[in-house]
Formats: C-alpha cells, sequence, structure tokens
C-alpha cells in the first residue's frame, strides 16, 4: 500500500490465537446470503453449514434440488515455522470539522497470529459432483461473444465513402493538375503587378496568384527574382533590383 496506515495491535495485547482455514468458492458464496447477525454454521473440528444457506441458485440448471454439501470435514496442516497473522480491513468514514467534508479511509486491526492451519473439504456426494459440473460449465462460457447484426448499427458512427478533407485534396489536385503554362509576357506582367503590392511572397501565393505550374514559376523567378534562404524572409521570393520600382531597406541606407 502507496498510504501510511496506523494498525490496530489490540490482538497482540491479548495474544489472540486464530485458525486459518481455506475453505471452497462456493461456501464463502453462500456465506455472503446469511443475515448481519445469522449463523452461518457450526464448528466441531468440521464444518457444518446452515440449513438455510444450502439452496443454489443454479444458473442454467434444470434439477431444481441442488444443494450445497453440509458436511464439511477438516484436513490439518502444521503451521511450521512460518508466522502468519490475520488483520481485517474497515472502510470508515472520517469528518473533517474545519471543512465540513468527509473523507474515506481503511481502518487495519490485527486479529490475532495463527495457531493452526486447516482445509475445509466437502464430502463428495452427487450433489457435489453435480455442483462441480455446473461451476466447471459457468468457467468455460466466454466472457465476450460475437454475434452477426442484421443490419448496421448507424446510431454511433455512419460510415462515410469519402472524407471532407479527401474530397477537398483531390478537388485542389484536379485544379492545380488542369493549370497550362501561359505566355512569359503574361506572367511577367502578373509578376510585376503582384510585387507592387507586396516585396515578398512565398511560391505559394505566387502560384495562386498566377494559376501556373510550380516549376514553370520557379523558373520564371530565377530570372527575376531571388529567393531569401535565411534571416526574417526566410522562403521569400523577391525581385532583383534591376526590377523593382523601390528602394530596400541597405539601399536607402547607403543613399544617405
Amino acid at each position: 500500500m502507496s498510504e501510511k496506515m496506523e494498525v490496530d495491535l489490540t490482538g497482540v495485547k491479548q495474544s489472540k490465537g486464530v485458525w486459518l482455514v481455506k475453505v471452497p468458492k462456493y461456501l464463502s458464496q453462500q456465506w455472503d446470503k446469511a443475515a448481519e447477525k445469522g449463523e452461518c454454521g457450526c464448528v466441531h473440528i468440521s464444518f457444518y453449514l446452515s440449513d438455510e444457506l444450502i439452496a443454489l441458485d443454479a444458473v442454467g440448471e434444470n434439477d431444481a434440488s441442488l444443494e450445497v454439501p453440509k458436511d464439511h470435514p477438516f484436513t490439518m496442516h502444521p503451521v511450521g515455522g512460518q508466522t502468519m497473522a490475520v488483520f481485517t480491513m474497515v472502510l470508515s468514514q472520517k469528518r473533517v470539522i474545519h471543512s465540513g467534508s468527509g473523507t474515506s479511509s481503511y481502518e487495519i486491526s490485527l486479529e490475532g497470529m495463527v495457531v493452526h492451519r486447516a482445509e475445509c473439504r466437502p464430502v463428495v456426494t452427487d450433489s457435489y459432483m453435480k455442483l462441480k459440473k455446473l461451476q466447471i460449465k459457468e468457467s468455460i462460457k466466454p466472457q465476450r461473444l460475437s454475434q452477426q447484426l442484421e443490419r448496421a448499427v448507424t446510431t454511433i458512427f455512419k460510415p462515410v465513402a469519402n472524407h471532407d478533407f479527401n474530397m477537398e485534396y483531390e478537388k485542389k489536385k484536379k485544379t492545380e493538375g488542369k493549370m497550362v503554362r501561359a505566355e512569359r509576357q503574361l506572367v511577367l506582367d502578373m509578376l510585376f503587378s503582384a510585387f507592387e503590392k507586396h516585396q515578398y511572397y512565398n511560391i505559394k501565393a505566387l502560384v495562386d496568384i498566377t494559376k501556373q505550374p510550380v516549376t514553370y514559376l520557379k523558373e520564371i523567378m530565377r530570372e527575376i527574382g531571388t529567393y531569401n534562404s535565411k534571416g526574417v524572409h526566410k522562403s521569400t521570393w523577391e525581385l532583383k533590383p534591376e526590377y523593382r520600382h523601390y528602394q530596400s531597406d541597405e539601399e536607402e541606407m547607403q543613399t544617405t
């Protein structure tokens, strides 16, 4: 456990000795059906289950007379050199006075030290063999089952033949694929007109403006423009000095 907990050691002070008894799983399940202060059975070096708890709720069993074995003799085992103890852990509610809120925590108590070990085994009868058969059937049942649907489930997810972003990509691809090279002078006029508005453009913006293939556009830009591979305007194009209708910042400083 990661959290530190206080352990009630009253059992050590009282020198309590307890028996550690292993019981069948069905027997512990029958004990859960007992009333809070009811009688589960009695112990005389063997355990006799109460008559009120021998009835079993057999799922899928047609035999209504199926009952849990009543007599369970003990098979004793030596404790040996082991030191074993029995603890109980109970969920308790603690209330914080200042905030008025409640917190849940576990209280651990030492019930006593193990002085005897035993195994509680049922007497083998026809009813017990039927019970084991039922337990085996229940254990081999698959937890998940696959079943064929008569119609598609459309309430949770409706299949789409083609998503919107795929359709947009295909449309863009077809549009760009239909780009035809225009006359060189016409492309130059569109480029010069664009650079009169802004000094820097990336290649994608120039393609949108001229509607020309990328390779053809880059071929023209290499003749009239300069590509900025670094600096503030990285990955953009600008016109060469001889094609500019303005002066760059460096030229203005030199003129000044």
